[in-house]
């Protein structure tokens, strides 16, 4: 029965996949694309189609597990698309006039002529942050399952920071050299800006970690593996709301003033939930998870999935891979639009989100045996959060200088930090 719907499914999509091959054929010969080069473009293109696909799929799934009436719609929506597909079969798109290519003439400066297989610049930062990336994976594999000690999440938080820095020097520098100091200036202290928020932000983060590890009893030593995988998916996650909110702002200006009334009550929401624990017990993501899933009552070792008398489970370590996951995208939903708040480069809403998450895991190790030494940080994260709501709503009649956003937030989180510190220290004399 699985072999034949895998086999169906397969021959589905193989048959809807050539109608996609013809559509290439028109791109490629639209922009006079040599066939050398190619070759790199589809192989991007297959990553970022399977990536799409999981998105897809894994809602579809949750849409279909919850209401069962979606059926009746995706079959709706199949023969609209047949019938749409009859009438258009044998006509090529007019690339000329598609509302995406003109998005992007519109919103980035384009070359006139190819530059050999290279994008644009945005690679250089993928290629300085993925090496980064495959390092942590590679020390994982040398290092095997081991408790990381407080030294340890030290120096590598201290990796990450330099690293982020010397992003940052090198933005400036390659920007300076292509358009002037004044345009490097004014982007570096963007980037750094949106850094300070990102990394703000996911402190929180971190606290609901220590929250979701303790309630599943995790070791220290297989709590590594889970926030690297955790960190490649937000990647993933902050990509997808990028790009969407790109798309959006570029359409509709007045979702600036959205994005920052949603700011604004996010940060009352924070304000008023500062210190309190989410109960997992009644989330309805691992309700789902466990009607949905056969799942071991102990775990095991480091692994996600286990076979037992031939019967796939999974261990309680996926499930707090899940619950990592969508921890972080509920996170990301608050932090990306606070980020559009400081610039609408999504080169540097990327960055700055990508290097921000990738020191996220040594932070945790850092601060995990100090969440509630820093009681005050909840209150100063929300009033950043709210302050950079309040900055998009009076766009139109003030236009608050990056330099004053950038003091003000590290000056927030500092006294937020410092007064945490300050209390704590005058309870114990007062005791």
């Amino acid at each position: 029965q699985k072999t034949l719907e895998y086999l169906t499914g397969y021959l589905i999509e193989k048959g809807l996949a050539i109608e996609n091959v013809f559509v290439w054929v028109t791109i490629f010969t639209y922009f006079a694309v040599p066939p050398e080069y190619q070759k790199r473009v589809l192989l991007w293109g297959v990553v970022g189609a399977i990536l799409m696909r999981a998105v897809l799929i894994y809602l579809g799934a949750v849409l279909i597990q919850q209401f069962s009436w979606i059926f009746y719609l995706f079959g709706a929506f199949l023969v609209l698309t047949g019938v749409k597909m009859f009438f258009f079969v044998g006509k090529k798109p007019d690339l000329g006039a598609n509302p995406v290519l003109q998005w992007l003439r519109a919103r980035y400066r384009v070359t006139e002529h190819l530059e050999g297989e290279r994008f644009w610049v945005m690679k250089n930062g993928l290629r300085y942050a993925t090496p980064l990336l495959l390092v942590d994976f590679i020390a994982l594999k040398a290092q095997g399952a081991h408790r990381v000690s407080v030294k340890e999440a030290a120096i590598w938080s201290v990796v990450w920071f330099g690293a982020a820095l010397a992003f940052a020097a090198w933005l400036w520098w390659h920007l300076s050299g292509l358009h002037g100091a004044e345009v490097a200036k004014q982007k570096t202290l963007e980037y750094l800006t949106g850094y300070l928020i990102e990394k703000g932000l996911a402190i929180e983060n971190v606290f609901v970690w220590v929250t979701i590890f303790t309630y599943f009893a995790v070791p220290a030593e297989y709590q590594k593996r889970v926030l690297l995988w955790g960190v490649v998916g937000a990647i993933v996650m902050r990509v997808v709301l990028i790009y969407l909110g790109a798309v959006l702002i570029q359409q509709f200006s007045w979702i600036f003033y959205l994005f920052g009334a949603f700011l604004v009550l996010t940060g009352v929401k924070m304000f008023l939930f500062v210190g309190k624990k989410p109960d997992l017990g009644a989330n309805p993501v691992l309700k789902w998870l466990r009607a949905r899933f056969r799942v071991t009552d102990t775990l095991e070792g480091e692994r996600f999935w286990v076979v037992k008398d031939g019967l796939r489970y999974a261990t309680p370590l996926l499930l707090v891979l899940v619950l990592v996951e969508v921890t972080d995208l509920i996170f990301a939903v608050d932090s990306i639009p606070a980020i559009f708040a400081v610039t609408s480069d999504p080169f540097i809403v990327f960055t700055a989100n990508t290097f921000a998450i990738l020191g996220l895991r040594a932070m945790y190790f850092l601060l995990a045996d100090m969440a509630d030494r820093f009681h005050l940080l909840g209150y100063g994260l929300a009033l950043i959060v709210a302050l950079v709501g309040v900055k998009m709503l009076i766009l139109d009649f003030y236009k608050v200088p990056i330099p004053w956003m950038l003091g003000t937030v590290a000056a927030i989180l500092a006294a937020s930090v410092a007064g945490s510190l300050l209390v704590r220290s005058a309870a114990r004399e007062t005791s």
